[in-house]
C-alpha cells in the first residue's frame, strides 16, 4: 500500500503522480484492459487519465487515503463509461482524415473530400485543431476535451463549431 505519509508530502508535488503511476498502474491497467475489450492503447488512456485526475484531486487523496484503490477503480471505470457512451453517441470521423481511403477509382468524390479536409485542418489555427483532435480523434466528449485543454467546455464547444463551419464552408466550396 502507498505510504500515507509520502501521500501527504507529495500530494502538491508532481512526485506524487510518479508514485501513483509507480503502485497502480499495473493493477489498474489490468482492471481496465479488460473493459476496453482487450484495445491496449485505449486502456493505456485510461490509466493516464485516471492517475492524472487522482494527482488533480489530490487533496481528496490525503483526506481518505484508504479509500484510494477503490477510488481509482471507480474514476477508470467511469471512464471506460465515458469512452463508450460516445463512441456510440457519435460515428467514428477519424476515418474521413486519413487520405489512403480510396481503394478503388469509385472512391474519386471521397478522396477529394478527404484530400480537402486534410488540408483545411492543416490550416486551422492550433486552438481548433487541438479541439478537434481531441473530440474527434480522441473520442473524448466536449467536458473531457475542456479538462485536457485547460480551458472552459464553452470555449471548446466554440472552438468545435468554427472548425466544423470552415470544414463545411470548404468542402461547399469545393463543389
Amino acid at each position: 500500500m502507498v505510504d500515507q505519509v509520502r501521500v501527504a508530502e507529495a500530494y502538491q508535488d508532481e512526485e506524487l503522480l510518479t508514485l501513483l503511476y509507480g503502485q497502480f498502474q499495473r493493477m489498474l491497467f489490468s482492471q481496465v484492459l479488460c473493459l476496453t475489450n482487450y484495445d491496449r492503447q485505449w486502456t493505456e488512456d485510461v490509466v493516464q487519465e485516471t492517475l492524472i485526475r487522482a494527482w488533480q484531486n489530490s487533496e481528496h487523496l490525503v483526506r481518505e487515503p484508504g479509500m484510494l484503490r477503490g477510488w481509482l477503480c471507480t474514476v477508470a471505470r467511469r471512464i471506460v463509461i465515458d469512452g463508450w457512451r460516445s463512441r456510440q453517441a457519435r460515428p467514428q470521423e477519424v476515418e474521413l482524415l486519413r487520405p489512403d481511403i480510396a481503394e478503388s477509382p469509385d472512391d474519386t468524390e471521397q478522396t477529394l473530400s478527404v484530400m480537402v479536409i486534410t488540408e483545411v485542418v492543416r490550416q486551422l489555427s492550433d486552438e481548433h485543431r487541438s479541439a478537434i483532435y481531441e473530440t474527434y480523434v480522441m473520442g473524448r466528449t466536449v467536458k473531457e476535451a475542456a479538462v485536457v485543454l485547460g480551458v472552459p467546455e464553452g470555449t471548446v464547444k466554440s472552438r468545435l463549431y468554427k472548425a466544423m463551419h470552415t470544414i463545411r464552408r470548404a468542402l461547399q466550396d469545393r463543389s
